[in-house]
Protein backbone atom coordinates (compact mmCIF):
# COMPACT_ATOMS: atom_id res chain seq x y z
CA UNK A 1 0.00 0.00 0.00
CA UNK A 2 1.29 3.45 -0.88
CA UNK A 3 1.55 6.20 1.72
CA UNK A 4 2.02 9.94 1.15
CA UNK A 5 5.74 9.33 1.70
CA UNK A 6 6.16 6.28 -0.52
CA UNK A 7 5.90 5.97 -4.31
CA UNK A 8 2.99 4.00 -5.76
CA UNK A 9 4.01 0.45 -6.74
CA UNK A 10 3.79 -0.56 -10.40
CA UNK A 11 3.46 -4.12 -11.68
CA UNK A 12 4.40 -4.74 -15.30
CA UNK A 13 2.21 -7.57 -16.66
CA UNK A 14 3.61 -9.19 -19.77
CA UNK A 15 3.34 -12.50 -21.59
CA UNK A 16 3.19 -13.82 -25.13
CA UNK A 17 0.10 -13.65 -27.32
CA UNK A 18 -2.69 -15.88 -26.02
CA UNK A 19 -0.93 -16.70 -22.75
CA UNK A 20 -3.82 -15.56 -20.58
CA UNK A 21 -3.05 -11.95 -19.62
CA UNK A 22 -6.64 -10.90 -20.28
CA UNK A 23 -8.11 -13.54 -17.97
CA UNK A 24 -5.59 -12.75 -15.23
CA UNK A 25 -6.18 -9.02 -15.56
CA UNK A 26 -9.96 -9.38 -15.30
CA UNK A 27 -9.52 -11.37 -12.10
CA UNK A 28 -7.06 -8.86 -10.62
CA UNK A 29 -9.44 -5.96 -11.28
CA UNK A 30 -12.08 -7.80 -9.26
CA UNK A 31 -9.78 -8.71 -6.38
CA UNK A 32 -7.41 -5.72 -6.13
CA UNK A 33 -9.41 -2.61 -5.24
CA UNK A 34 -8.04 0.87 -5.89
CA UNK A 35 -5.85 -0.23 -8.78
CA UNK A 36 -5.05 1.70 -11.96
CA UNK A 37 -4.81 -0.42 -15.12
CA UNK A 38 -2.77 0.98 -18.00
CA UNK A 39 -2.88 -0.52 -21.48
CA UNK A 40 -2.07 0.54 -25.03
CA UNK A 41 -5.67 0.28 -26.20
CA UNK A 42 -8.84 -0.96 -24.55
CA UNK A 43 -9.22 -3.31 -27.50
CA UNK A 44 -5.90 -4.97 -26.77
CA UNK A 45 -7.22 -6.49 -23.55
CA UNK A 46 -10.93 -7.23 -23.41
CA UNK A 47 -11.81 -6.17 -19.87
CA UNK A 48 -15.16 -7.59 -18.87
CA UNK A 49 -17.80 -5.02 -19.83
CA UNK A 50 -19.52 -5.63 -16.50
CA UNK A 51 -16.55 -3.98 -14.80
CA UNK A 52 -16.88 -0.76 -16.78
CA UNK A 53 -18.97 1.84 -15.00
CA UNK A 54 -18.32 5.10 -16.81
CA UNK A 55 -16.17 6.27 -19.70
CA UNK A 56 -14.45 9.65 -19.60
CA UNK A 57 -12.09 10.25 -22.51
CA UNK A 58 -9.07 7.97 -22.25
CA UNK A 59 -10.08 6.76 -18.78
CA UNK A 60 -12.68 4.27 -17.61
CA UNK A 61 -13.90 3.92 -14.04
CA UNK A 62 -14.12 0.32 -12.91
CA UNK A 63 -15.88 -1.44 -10.09
CA UNK A 64 -14.01 -1.72 -6.81
CA UNK A 65 -12.56 1.78 -7.00
CA UNK A 66 -10.28 0.94 -9.93
CA UNK A 67 -9.52 3.02 -12.99
CA UNK A 68 -8.45 1.99 -16.48
CA UNK A 69 -6.46 4.30 -18.73
CA UNK A 70 -5.12 4.11 -22.27
CA UNK A 71 -1.45 4.87 -22.85
CA UNK A 72 -1.28 7.74 -25.31
CA UNK A 73 2.17 8.37 -26.70
CA UNK A 74 4.89 7.49 -24.22
CA UNK A 75 4.20 6.13 -20.78
CA UNK A 76 5.37 9.15 -18.79
CA UNK A 77 2.60 11.59 -19.83
CA UNK A 78 -0.03 8.96 -19.11
CA UNK A 79 1.32 8.38 -15.60
CA UNK A 80 1.50 12.13 -15.01
CA UNK A 81 -2.10 12.65 -16.15
CA UNK A 82 -3.22 9.74 -13.98
CA UNK A 83 -1.41 11.15 -10.97
CA UNK A 84 -2.83 14.64 -11.43
CA UNK A 85 -6.37 13.29 -11.82
CA UNK A 86 -5.86 11.34 -8.59
CA UNK A 87 -4.59 14.41 -6.75
CA UNK A 88 -7.55 16.51 -7.92
CA UNK A 89 -10.02 13.85 -6.84
CA UNK A 90 -11.27 13.31 -10.41
CA UNK A 91 -10.63 9.56 -10.07
CA UNK A 92 -10.44 7.19 -7.09
CA UNK A 93 -7.24 7.34 -5.04
CA UNK A 94 -5.62 4.23 -6.52
CA UNK A 95 -2.88 2.56 -4.49
CA UNK A 96 -1.15 0.51 -7.18
CA UNK A 97 -0.72 0.40 -10.96
CA UNK A 98 -0.70 -2.55 -13.36
CA UNK A 99 0.75 -1.89 -16.82
CA UNK A 100 -0.30 -4.48 -19.40
CA UNK A 101 1.98 -4.83 -22.42
CA UNK A 102 1.15 -6.27 -25.81
CA UNK A 103 1.95 -9.92 -26.43
CA UNK A 104 5.13 -9.27 -28.38
CA UNK A 105 6.33 -6.23 -26.42
CA UNK A 106 9.87 -5.88 -25.13
CA UNK A 107 9.61 -4.91 -21.43
CA UNK A 108 12.89 -2.96 -21.45
CA UNK A 109 11.56 0.34 -22.92
CA UNK A 110 8.79 0.45 -20.30
CA UNK A 111 11.33 -0.09 -17.53
CA UNK A 112 13.56 2.59 -19.07
CA UNK A 113 10.65 5.04 -19.05
CA UNK A 114 9.86 4.35 -15.39
CA UNK A 115 13.43 4.74 -14.23
CA UNK A 116 14.74 7.69 -16.21
CA UNK A 117 11.86 10.12 -15.82
CA UNK A 118 12.65 11.85 -12.53
CA UNK A 119 9.10 13.15 -12.03
CA UNK A 120 7.64 9.67 -12.50
CA UNK A 121 10.32 8.00 -10.38
CA UNK A 122 9.55 10.30 -7.45
CA UNK A 123 5.90 9.17 -7.43
CA UNK A 124 5.97 5.58 -8.73
CA UNK A 125 8.23 2.59 -8.22
CA UNK A 126 8.54 -0.67 -10.11
CA UNK A 127 7.38 -3.45 -7.82
CA UNK A 128 7.97 -6.29 -10.26
CA UNK A 129 7.61 -7.84 -13.69
CA UNK A 130 5.00 -10.61 -13.96
CA UNK A 131 4.91 -12.84 -17.06
CA UNK A 132 2.15 -15.23 -18.08
CA UNK A 133 3.22 -18.46 -19.80
CA UNK A 134 0.85 -20.78 -21.66
CA UNK A 135 1.28 -24.38 -20.46
CA UNK A 136 -0.27 -25.74 -23.65
CA UNK A 137 1.68 -23.73 -26.24
CA UNK A 138 4.50 -22.26 -24.16
CA UNK A 139 7.11 -24.74 -25.37
CA UNK A 140 6.48 -23.90 -29.02
CA UNK A 141 6.40 -20.16 -28.30
CA UNK A 142 9.75 -20.32 -26.53
CA UNK A 143 11.16 -22.32 -29.46
CA UNK A 144 9.92 -19.96 -32.15
CA UNK A 145 9.86 -16.48 -30.62
CA UNK A 146 12.75 -14.90 -28.78
CA UNK A 147 10.34 -12.25 -27.47
CA UNK A 148 8.73 -14.98 -25.36
CA UNK A 149 12.13 -16.00 -24.00
CA UNK A 150 12.99 -12.40 -23.12
CA UNK A 151 9.68 -11.93 -21.31
CA UNK A 152 10.48 -14.98 -19.18
CA UNK A 153 14.06 -13.87 -18.57
CA UNK A 154 13.18 -10.45 -17.13
CA UNK A 155 10.31 -11.69 -14.94
CA UNK A 156 10.19 -11.58 -11.14
CA UNK A 157 7.21 -13.96 -11.09
CA UNK A 158 5.95 -16.43 -13.72
CA UNK A 159 2.24 -17.30 -13.97
CA UNK A 160 1.72 -20.69 -15.59
CA UNK A 161 -1.70 -20.69 -17.27
CA UNK A 162 -3.89 -23.34 -18.93
CA UNK A 163 -2.33 -26.20 -16.98
CA UNK A 164 -5.74 -27.90 -17.00
CA UNK A 165 -5.46 -28.22 -20.80
CA UNK A 166 -1.93 -29.64 -20.86
CA UNK A 167 -0.66 -33.05 -19.78
CA UNK A 168 1.28 -33.46 -16.55
CA UNK A 169 4.42 -34.28 -18.55
CA UNK A 170 4.07 -31.11 -20.63
CA UNK A 171 3.65 -28.97 -17.52
CA UNK A 172 6.64 -30.58 -15.78
CA UNK A 173 8.88 -30.12 -18.83
CA UNK A 174 7.85 -26.48 -19.20
CA UNK A 175 8.45 -25.82 -15.50
CA UNK A 176 11.97 -27.24 -15.81
CA UNK A 177 12.63 -25.10 -18.85
CA UNK A 178 11.38 -21.93 -17.17
CA UNK A 179 13.48 -22.63 -14.08
CA UNK A 180 16.56 -22.95 -16.29
CA UNK A 181 15.85 -19.72 -18.18
CA UNK A 182 15.08 -17.71 -15.03
CA UNK A 183 16.10 -19.49 -11.81
CA UNK A 184 15.01 -16.70 -9.46
CA UNK A 185 11.42 -16.32 -10.69
CA UNK A 186 8.94 -18.36 -8.66
CA UNK A 187 6.32 -20.15 -10.78
CA UNK A 188 2.67 -19.86 -9.77
CA UNK A 189 -0.03 -22.03 -11.37
CA UNK A 190 -3.09 -20.04 -12.45
CA UNK A 191 -6.41 -21.68 -13.33
CA UNK A 192 -9.02 -19.62 -15.19
CA UNK A 193 -7.12 -16.48 -14.28
CA UNK A 194 -7.70 -16.93 -10.55
CA UNK A 195 -4.77 -16.22 -8.26
CA UNK A 196 -4.06 -14.69 -4.90
CA UNK A 197 -3.26 -11.01 -5.53
CA UNK A 198 -0.33 -11.39 -3.13
CA UNK A 199 1.34 -13.49 -5.84
CA UNK A 200 2.05 -10.38 -7.90
CA UNK A 201 2.91 -7.96 -5.07
CA UNK A 202 6.12 -7.21 -3.15
CA UNK A 203 8.32 -8.80 -5.80
CA UNK A 204 11.04 -6.17 -5.81
CA UNK A 205 13.74 -5.23 -3.34
CA UNK A 206 11.29 -3.18 -1.23
CA UNK A 207 8.71 -5.12 0.78
CA UNK A 208 5.76 -2.83 1.47
CA UNK A 209 4.31 -5.20 4.07
CA UNK A 210 7.35 -5.13 6.35
CA UNK A 211 8.53 -1.71 5.13
CA UNK A 212 12.03 -3.10 4.69
CA UNK A 213 14.56 -3.94 2.00
CA UNK A 214 14.92 -7.69 1.52
CA UNK A 215 17.99 -8.17 -0.63
CA UNK A 216 18.42 -11.93 -0.44
CA UNK A 217 14.73 -12.68 -1.07
CA UNK A 218 15.05 -10.54 -4.18
CA UNK A 219 18.49 -11.75 -5.31
CA UNK A 220 18.16 -15.53 -4.67
CA UNK A 221 21.82 -16.22 -5.59
CA UNK A 222 21.59 -19.83 -4.39
CA UNK A 223 19.42 -20.68 -7.39
CA UNK A 224 22.13 -19.82 -9.94
CA UNK A 225 25.08 -21.91 -11.05
CA UNK A 226 28.52 -20.28 -10.74
CA UNK A 227 29.83 -18.82 -13.99
CA UNK A 228 32.52 -21.49 -14.15
CA UNK A 229 29.90 -24.25 -14.00
CA UNK A 230 27.50 -22.75 -16.53
CA UNK A 231 27.35 -24.66 -19.84
CA UNK A 232 28.66 -22.92 -22.94
CA UNK A 233 26.03 -21.16 -25.02
CA UNK A 234 24.98 -23.16 -28.08
CA UNK A 235 26.47 -26.39 -26.75
CA UNK A 236 23.16 -28.26 -26.96
CA UNK A 237 20.64 -27.70 -29.76
CA UNK A 238 21.58 -24.54 -31.67
CA UNK A 239 18.04 -24.30 -33.09
CA UNK A 240 16.61 -23.50 -29.64
CA UNK A 241 16.71 -20.03 -28.15
CA UNK A 242 17.42 -21.58 -24.75
CA UNK A 243 20.92 -22.62 -25.75
CA UNK A 244 21.75 -18.95 -26.29
CA UNK A 245 20.57 -18.02 -22.79
CA UNK A 246 22.79 -18.41 -19.74
CA UNK A 247 21.77 -17.84 -16.11
CA UNK A 248 24.71 -17.78 -13.70
CA UNK A 249 26.23 -16.18 -10.62
CA UNK A 250 29.53 -14.42 -9.99
CA UNK A 251 31.03 -14.05 -6.51
CA UNK A 252 34.01 -11.76 -5.81
CA UNK A 253 35.72 -12.00 -2.44
CA UNK A 254 37.61 -8.70 -2.17
CA UNK A 255 35.91 -5.29 -1.93
CA UNK A 256 35.41 -3.78 -5.37
CA UNK A 257 36.76 -0.55 -6.80
CA UNK A 258 33.73 1.64 -7.58
CA UNK A 259 35.13 3.23 -10.74
CA UNK A 260 36.28 -0.11 -12.05
CA UNK A 261 32.87 -1.68 -11.42
CA UNK A 262 31.17 1.26 -13.16
CA UNK A 263 33.47 0.71 -16.12
CA UNK A 264 32.66 -3.00 -16.32
CA UNK A 265 28.92 -2.47 -16.06
CA UNK A 266 29.14 0.49 -18.44
CA UNK A 267 30.78 -1.74 -21.02
CA UNK A 268 28.05 -4.34 -20.69
CA UNK A 269 25.14 -1.89 -20.79
CA UNK A 270 26.63 0.28 -23.55
CA UNK A 271 28.07 -2.32 -25.91
CA UNK A 272 26.32 -5.56 -24.95
CA UNK A 273 22.84 -4.30 -24.03
CA UNK A 274 21.07 -6.77 -26.30
CA UNK A 275 23.05 -9.59 -24.68
CA UNK A 276 22.47 -8.47 -21.09
CA UNK A 277 18.88 -9.47 -20.39
CA UNK A 278 19.01 -8.87 -16.66
CA UNK A 279 21.38 -8.70 -13.72
CA UNK A 280 21.08 -8.16 -9.97
CA UNK A 281 23.82 -7.71 -7.40
CA UNK A 282 24.69 -6.87 -3.82
CA UNK A 283 28.24 -5.53 -3.74
CA UNK A 284 30.94 -4.65 -1.25
CA UNK A 285 32.66 -1.46 -2.43
CA UNK A 286 36.01 -0.17 -1.21
CA UNK A 287 35.65 2.65 1.33
CA UNK A 288 31.88 2.07 1.54
CA UNK A 289 30.65 0.88 4.96
CA UNK A 290 27.24 -0.17 3.62
CA UNK A 291 26.40 -2.81 0.99
CA UNK A 292 25.09 -1.49 -2.32
CA UNK A 293 22.38 -3.12 -4.42
CA UNK A 294 22.57 -2.92 -8.22
CA UNK A 295 20.06 -3.94 -10.87
CA UNK A 296 19.88 -3.68 -14.65
CA UNK A 297 17.82 -4.77 -17.66
CA UNK A 298 19.65 -4.52 -20.99
CA UNK A 299 20.77 -0.86 -21.31
CA UNK A 300 18.73 0.24 -18.28
CA UNK A 301 20.65 0.63 -15.01
CA UNK A 302 18.50 1.17 -11.93
CA UNK A 303 19.66 3.76 -9.38
CA UNK A 304 21.83 2.06 -6.78
CA UNK A 305 20.36 1.38 -3.35
CA UNK A 306 22.33 1.35 -0.10
CA UNK A 307 21.30 -1.13 2.58
CA UNK A 308 21.57 -0.24 6.27
CA UNK A 309 23.29 -3.53 7.03
CA UNK A 310 24.37 -6.69 5.27
CA UNK A 311 21.51 -9.23 5.03
CA UNK A 312 23.75 -12.07 6.28
CA UNK A 313 27.31 -12.81 7.41
CA UNK A 314 28.58 -13.20 3.84
CA UNK A 315 30.04 -9.82 2.80
CA UNK A 316 31.31 -10.90 -0.61
CA UNK A 317 29.96 -9.22 -3.73
CA UNK A 318 27.34 -11.44 -5.36
CA UNK A 319 26.01 -10.99 -8.90
CA UNK A 320 23.38 -12.97 -10.80
CA UNK A 321 23.04 -12.66 -14.57
CA UNK A 322 20.73 -13.78 -17.35
CA UNK A 323 22.44 -13.20 -20.70
CA UNK A 324 22.07 -14.07 -24.37
CA UNK A 325 25.03 -15.05 -26.56
CA UNK A 326 27.47 -13.97 -23.87
CA UNK A 327 29.78 -16.46 -22.20
CA UNK A 328 29.61 -16.45 -18.38
CA UNK A 329 33.38 -16.63 -18.06
CA UNK A 330 33.75 -13.45 -20.12
CA UNK A 331 31.39 -11.58 -17.78
CA UNK A 332 33.10 -12.93 -14.67
CA UNK A 333 36.55 -11.95 -15.98
CA UNK A 334 35.33 -8.49 -16.98
CA UNK A 335 34.02 -7.83 -13.48
CA UNK A 336 37.15 -9.19 -11.80
CA UNK A 337 39.57 -7.36 -14.08
CA UNK A 338 37.98 -3.94 -13.97
CA UNK A 339 36.93 -4.06 -10.32
CA UNK A 340 40.38 -5.02 -9.02
CA UNK A 341 43.02 -2.55 -7.76
CA UNK A 342 45.61 -3.90 -10.20
CA UNK A 343 43.55 -2.72 -13.16
CA UNK A 344 42.60 0.80 -12.09
CA UNK A 345 44.70 2.22 -14.92
CA UNK A 346 42.10 0.90 -17.39
CA UNK A 347 39.28 3.04 -15.98
CA UNK A 348 39.80 6.00 -18.29
CA UNK A 349 39.52 3.82 -21.36
CA UNK A 350 36.06 2.53 -20.44
CA UNK A 351 32.66 4.25 -20.70
CA UNK A 352 31.06 5.47 -17.51
CA UNK A 353 27.88 3.84 -16.26
CA UNK A 354 24.73 5.70 -17.29
CA UNK A 355 23.31 7.87 -14.50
Amino acid sequence: MATPESPIPITLLTGFLGSGKTTVLNHLVRTLPRTAILMNEFGEVALDHQLLQEMDGPMALLSGGCVCCTISGSLSPTLKNLWMARQKGDIPAFERVIIETTGIADPAPVLDNLLHDNWVRARFRLDGVVTTVDALFGMDQLDEHFEAVKQVAVADRLLLTKTDLASADMVAALRDRLATLNPAADIVTVTNGELDPAAIQNLGLWNAETRSLEAMRWLKPQRYQPASASPLAGKARPDLHDTRIQAFSVVIDAPLDRCGLQSALGMLTSFRAENLLRFKAIVNLQDEPQPVVLHGVQHVLYPEVRLDTWPDDDHRSRFVFIVRDLEPEFVAKLLADFSGAAHRHAESAMPASPS
